[in-house]
């Protein structure tokens, strides 16, 4: 293939403006002119959405399965590893895909400013920060019982989720090699490739934990070693893929340069880090606090339910967040602040049609939800009480997610960890725990508060953000920074 049609494919995803006529009268022509500048952003915002829908859907999927075989072992299996997969790999998972999204402000910034052969240099020091990380965390994994212990889990719980925590041991390493290749073919619009190794490994452990559980019957550890199998196999593939010339521009071999600038790279992983934590553990507390009501069971059981539809739908806001921040930091790295902002507002006025047609979906079948996981009337009725919580919650994960991106998109991640932990813990809890204890409210005023008092709140201040931002004064910034991460030398 050319030189010549390989950088006609790396400048694709910019949004081009030369070729809307400047000369066209007011009026008709205006309107087909911005028709045609959403189709052609719709384009390039898709090309990236469609298969982040798919993949994140199949690697929550896998978790899922995971969950649902170990269930079939029994309740005791199916706690500890429901513990193990939430709390600890929860934590841990949160964490370090948080601080790989660093790579999505700085891939997607130089690979706008044509700087490809940076995107390697960049994907190989997340490697170095993120493995450091994995190693700084390790301790978690071998202490799991005595954690759990301390937070409450029944012995036999923590000590099953324990073993199970033990045997995720490789899955936890592989976040370290796995989260910053896909985030650094992601900002080449290689998201196709990940769609395809994702198939792959989702066909590979359906059928491995079918054979695990049911003919080879080796329980639970067994179940637990499935799921390293198949991230694993994510990671040799987006790896193999990327080091055997998939991406010639960008991946130009090793480099000594990867171990300099170090510290400011984990910097800004670690802010990119506690951004996304502070929101993954957010819902995570909600089961924690149901939990500690009267007759909590029934509780639990519908707000797990509710939580479980909530996550199958967060992917395609996920999605989006990833679109979103790749399209503003491509454009705002080619000095393209008009460009950047165009693309926030296509991505969140279409995002927020699909959340307002899941809403909907929600609001006309509130009692029929938890068919899918129950046939218990009780629970019925409570899931039913608690889906309108569940519609808002949907409604508003349509327009969060994607301003994050456009944070992420333009290195704001420091300002919004900020925002997140004022939010969430210092006005969303509080104000769940007044609701749910003092006014008696139980899930639903904990929910409530949590909702209205944290996400919406923060929800709101991102978009006022968004609104007042210069996206000129942004572009010059992206270019400043794109400067100075090239400028730095290797110090070996």
């Amino acid at each position: 293939m050319s030189n010549g049609r390989a950088t006609e494919e790396i400048t694709a995803p910019l949004l081009d403006y030369s070729s809307v006529h400047t000369k066209q009268s007011k009026g008709d022509d205006e309107d087909h002119n911005l028709w045609r500048k959403v189709w052609i952003e719709s384009k390039k915002l898709w090309i990236i959405v469609g298969p982040a829908i798919f993949s994140r859907i199949a690697s929550y999927s896998m978790f899922v399965i995971t969950q649902a075989f170990a269930g079939h072992l029994g309740e005791l299996e199916l706690a500890a590893m429901s513990i193990a997969s939430n709390v600890i790999l929860g934590f841990d998972f949160g964490l370090l895909l948080g601080m790989a999204s660093a790579l999505e402000t700085l891939c997607g910034q130089a690979y706008g400013a044509k700087e490809y052969h940076k995107l390697g240099v960049y994907l190989q020091r997340s490697w170095i920060v993120l493995f450091m990380c994995c190693v700084v965390i390790f301790p978690m994994f071998l202490f799991a019982s005595p954690i759990l212990k301390l937070l409450g889990q029944p012995a036999d719980v923590a000590e099953l989720s324990g073993v199970v925590v033990l045997c995720f041991i490789p899955l936890h390493f592989s976040f370290a090699l796995q989260f910053p290749l896909q985030r650094f073919l992601q900002s080449q619009i290689k998201n196709q490739v990940i769609a395809w190794v994702n198939l792959i490994a989702f066909v590979v452990h359906v059928l491995l934990s079918w054979l695990i559980v049911y003919k080879m019957k080796l329980g639970i550890v067994g179940t637990a070693l499935i799921l390293n199998v198949s991230w694993w196999i994510i990671v040799l593939g987006l790896f193999l893929y990327t080091v055997c010339g998939g991406c010639p521009l960008t991946w130009t071999g090793f480099s000594g340069e990867a171990f300099s600038g170090l510290w400011d790279f984990l910097k800004l992983s670690a802010s990119s880090g506690v951004m996304l934590c502070l929101e993954n553990w957010y819902y995570r507390i909600l089961i924690v606090m149901t939990g500690n009501l009267k007759n909590a069971k029934i509780a639990v059981d519908a707000l797990s339910v509710c939580m479980n539809i909530n996550g199958w739908e967060l992917m395609i806001p996920f999605a989006f967040f990833a679109g979103t921040g790749v399209r503003v930091a491509n454009e705002l790295g080619a000095g393209n602040g008009k460009g950047a902002k165009f693309a926030t507002i296509v991505s969140v006025t279409q995002s927020m049609i699909i959340g307002v047609f899941f809403w909907i979906l929600i609001m006309f079948f509130h009692n029929e939800l938890a068919l899918i996981f129950t046939s218990s009337d009780t629970v019925l009725k409570a899931v039913s009480k608690l889906s309108i919580l569940l519609a808002f919650t949907v409604l508003l994960n349509s327009v969060q997610p994607i301003l994050s991106g456009v944070a992420v998109g333009s290195g704001w991640q420091s300002y919004v960890a900020y925002i997140n932990l004022g939010c969430y813990y210092l006005l969303g809890l509080p104000l769940g725990c007044l609701l749910g204890w003092v006014f008696d409210l139980g899930v639903m005023g904990i929910w409530a508060g949590m909702i209205f008092g944290g996400a919406a709140v923060q929800t709101l201040i991102l978009a006022i953000i968004t609104i007042r931002c210069d996206w000129e004064k942004e572009a010059q910034k992206a270019s400043m920074h794109v400067k100075k991460w090239t400028d730095i030398k290797p110090t070996i």
